[in-house]
């Protein structure tokens, strides 16, 4: 199993109509075929001192291998994915594990 998890902030003052096509965006990703399972979503309203919840979206995917994932990677809808929508945002971070 190869998890990829990603965060992300929007820019200050998006507005809503680019904020909808974002997470259009977003949700898009989850058409890819070589993902297994995947969640899109915003912090959860939980309140302990370990959590960060500056962050805006946050999407989950799991693949079966690490190969499937560099697919997703090349993916054309990954592709658009970025290009479309990497103008909302002023940070990703992202964690893989296995």
């Amino acid at each position: 199993m190869f998890v990829h998890t990603v965060f992300f902030w929007l820019r200050k003052g998006i507005s809503a109509a680019d904020r909808k096509a974002f997470d259009a965006g977003l949700k898009s990703l989850l058409a890819i075929r070589t993902i297994r399972q995947g969640h899109v979503g915003r912090p959860a309203a939980t309140d302990r001192p370990v959590i960060d919840r500056t962050y805006d979206r946050g999407l989950t995917v799991v693949f079966e291998t690490k190969s499937d994932h560099d697919a997703y990677q090349s993916d054309p809808i990954h592709l658009k994915f970025v290009k479309t929508c990497s103008v909302h945002w002023i940070r990703v971070l992202v964690y893989d594990f296995e």
